[in-house]
């Protein structure tokens, strides 16, 4: 026990040693997370501000689009300047608040992804009592359940992951504090007892997914059944984005659940990382903007408002 090395810091190791790729790669985050940047933040500015938008879906698209900002916010920001300064520490702090804040995120989007599969079940199925069933207030209340569900399980998570002492190493083979990579630098205790947590928790996003797949499952069946082909192609097209977000949240969670954890960096843990990180806060936005008639509506609404200003007093 004398010689027993506590560490309160770690290195995040990068894929090469040469500084001009390192650069790079810095560069390369940098535009990744400008681009997810300017898509959320354009995402929520044109919902907020077209009334046209004010309707229950967008709300929670708007939720959705806060936590893809928050959840690769946490994790490009400091790649980013570790990859420009040469820099690979991070603070045993630092590493748990990463953990805490990327979990929450990861947790609320798939609360979220649920009720909004709720949503458009209800709108579609049974539109004469969606005013009466999806009210404001529901929302509300759906929202904060969703943010509440998700603060308690990353709690949990993170604090049953810190609880004991990091003693084995402090070197972390990623560019982020990634939960796989600290369960395999922990105790045999904490490994334990986070695989029970991990237990229930694979167990909680099963049933979800169960759920979202019987909504959809109904969805289109309700939807087949409807004779107006605009009518249909106006259904379809509020629920394929939710859809197509859904898809690729599953297979980023999918990578990120069944991929090895690397035991030294390379290029294919370097790519596996960034697409269950940055490409869903990179995409989404996209998907929502090419594939929802109402937002592109919107949006073309924004910037023609924009570019032709005197047609606002006219």
């Amino acid at each position: 026990m004398d010689n027993l090395t506590i560490f309160t810091e770690f290195l995040l190791m990068d894929v090469t040693a040469s500084r001009e790729l390192q650069v790079l790669q810095g560069v390369l985050f940098l535009v990744i997370y400008l681009g997810a940047l300017t898509g959320n933040l354009l995402t929520v500015t044109v919902i907020v501000t077209d009334t046209h938008l004010h309707s229950p879906m967008y709300f929670f698209i708007s939720n959705l689009a806060l936590i893809d900002l928050g959840s690769i916010s946490v994790v490009a920001p400091k790649a980013v300047v570790n990859s420009m300064t040469g820099d690979k520490t991070i603070s045993l702090t630092g590493c748990a608040a990463q953990v805490f804040l990327y979990v929450l995120f990861a947790a609320v989007e798939i609360a979220l992804l649920v009720v909004m599969s709720y949503d458009r079940y209800v709108a579609i199925c049974h539109p004469l009592h969606y005013g009466l069933i999806i009210t404001p207030t529901l929302c509300s209340q759906a929202t904060a359940g969703s943010w509440a569900s998700g603060l308690v399980y990353s709690a949990v998570h993170t604090g049953a992951l810190f609880r004991l002492p990091l003693t084995k190493t402090n070197v972390i083979q990623q560019y982020f504090c990634d939960a796989p990579q600290i369960l395999s630098i922990s105790s045999s205790d904490v490994q334990f007892y986070e695989f029970v947590l991990i237990s229930v928790s694979v167990s909680i996003v099963l049933i979800s997914f169960i759920f979202m797949l019987i909504s959809y499952v109904n969805i289109f069946s309700t939807v087949l059944k409807i004779d107006s082909k605009k009518v249909r192609n106006k259904a379809l097209s509020t629920c394929t984005p939710q859809l197509a977000i859904l898809h690729l949240f599953v297979i980023s969670v999918v990578v990120a659940a069944l991929g090895p954890t690397a035991k030294k960096p390379s290029l294919r843990n370097l790519l596996t990382a960034m697409f269950y990180t940055m490409v869903p806060p990179l995409v989404n936005p996209l998907i929502y903007c090419l594939r929802n008639r109402e937002i592109s509506a919107a949006l073309r609404r924004m910037f023609n408002r924009y570019s032709h200003p005197s047609q606002g007093f006219s």
